[in-house]
């Protein structure tokens, strides 16, 4: 079926069941929380006022839109807060192309002229972000259409299907009417949706982080820059960002925590539940360019009795980042570090070997207090992939992760 745009359609002129010019197309609307790709009603602009006449009374569109309900019965235009409009939001607004992994601006919107039940209907294809949409925009009025679209067939098409684009929404009543969720850019990499963040305005960033799950979000935040990381959480309400930071690596959060002015800081901890809370305010007492400083505090120990099968058991219980699970590190019963076993090991070990016939010599750790750059040496030197961090007892108190050093490094670049 042929494809229609939107720049193309709009001032169209619009005749009622009995062939008279009432009025032209002023907007088109969806419905998302009916079908987010299906027009449903046309805004009319009529001598009389802004009308809106639902698709399923278009007889047929074809040099114009030709109705088969007389102009008497369209409903006035009374508010649209339930309906997103093309033009009014689409057009010149920024979207995220999940596909492309970016944020881009809409020039036109293709749309699918398609046949149901005998009746015309309209889907909205895809966005045209590139050039074309913009020279049929600029030129619609000013040259022939017969010339304009002879010169569009010679510009390449720059568009991105509908299913791929994750609107923008800064309103929150809004979001909640029209169902806007960012679920699509969700399932993307936390890296790729901090790249996309950083794109967009502080406004349209807030939009993004109230509608992203507590999990997904807290990803995102530790992948982005830091300026912007507490722009972020500085714009929303405590309670969401409490949610967010609860989620986050307790070090991460301790970070982001640490860069705030103190009076944010406690609000957001005080809406923290108490366990987070105290892991968090409790790494906040050490200074940032430590080993203690960087360290996370979700780390997998067991007890230096232990069998393969018990660390397998204490792997499924886990509820720490990935990068932590690289090492087990076996404690002694005060929680002294006793050895340490990589992963790796375990994969061809019998269940009940002991832990301690798996240990890897020697056995690297750091201080609490041993400065940063001690810390990115002994990773160096002997290629880890976590460092325990130990007090003064050497009680085993937390872990340095290779992502942490990394951070660390790009700091410093």
């Amino acid at each position: 079926m042929p494809s229609l745009a939107l720049t193309e359609l709009l001032g169209t002129a619009v005749f009622d069941t009995g062939g008279t010019h009432c009025g032209r197309v002023r907007e088109l609307a969806l419905a998302p929380q009916e079908d987010r790709a299906h027009i449903s009603t046309l805004i009319v602009r009529t001598k009389s006022g802004d009308r809106m006449l639902p698709f399923s009374a278009i007889g047929s569109i074809n040099g114009g839109v030709y109705a088969t309900t007389p102009a008497s019965g369209w409903a006035a235009v009374d508010g649209s807060e339930g309906l997103f409009l093309l033009e009014r939001d689409l057009l010149d607004q920024q979207i995220i192309d999940v596909h492309g992994r970016k944020v881009v601006r809409v020039n036109d919107v293709d749309l699918q002229h398609e046949t149901s039940n005998n009746r015309p209907a309209l889907r909205v294809n895809s966005v045209d972000v590139g050039v074309r949409g913009a020279v049929r925009r600029l030129l619609k009025g000013v040259v022939p259409m017969v010339a304009l679209r002879t010169l569009l067939v010679q510009i390449p098409p720059r568009n991105i299907p509908w299913e791929f684009v994750d609107l923008i929404e800064t309103d929150p009543a809004r979001r909640v009417k029209l169902k806007i969720s960012h679920d699509r850019l969700a399932k993307l990499h936390p890296a790729d949706i901090a790249d996309i963040v950083e794109e967009l305005a502080p406004d349209e960033r807030e939009a993004v982080f109230q509608t992203l799950d507590e999990e997904t979000a807290a990803g995102a935040l530790e992948e982005v820059e830091p300026k912007v990381q507490k722009a972020i959480v500085e714009s929303l309400a405590s309670e969401r960002a409490a949610e967010i930071v609860e989620e986050m690596n307790p070090d991460a959060a301790a970070d982001l925590l640490a860069d705030l002015p103190e009076e944010r800081t406690s609000e957001i901890l005080q809406e923290m539940a108490p366990a987070e809370r105290q892991e968090v305010a409790e790494l906040l007492e050490f200074k940032e360019n430590t080993a203690a400083g960087r360290m996370n505090t979700q780390f997998l120990a067991v007890p230096v009795t232990a069998t393969v099968h018990d660390a397998i058991e204490a792997m499924r219980g886990f509820e720490g980042g990935v990068e932590s699970v690289s090492t087990i590190y076996l404690v002694d019963s005060q929680g002294t570090l006793a050895g340490a076993v990589p992963l790796a090991k375990l994969v061809l070990a019998d269940a009940s070997t002991p832990m301690l016939s798996l240990m890897q010599e020697p056995l690297i750790f750091a201080d609490s207090g041993a400065g940063e750059q001690e810390v990115a040496e002994l990773f160096d030197k002997y290629n880890l992939i976590t460092l325990p961090v130990v007090d003064e007892a050497r009680h085993l108190t937390g872990v340095v992760t290779s992502d942490d050093v990394i951070s660390l490094l790009r700091a410093k670049l």
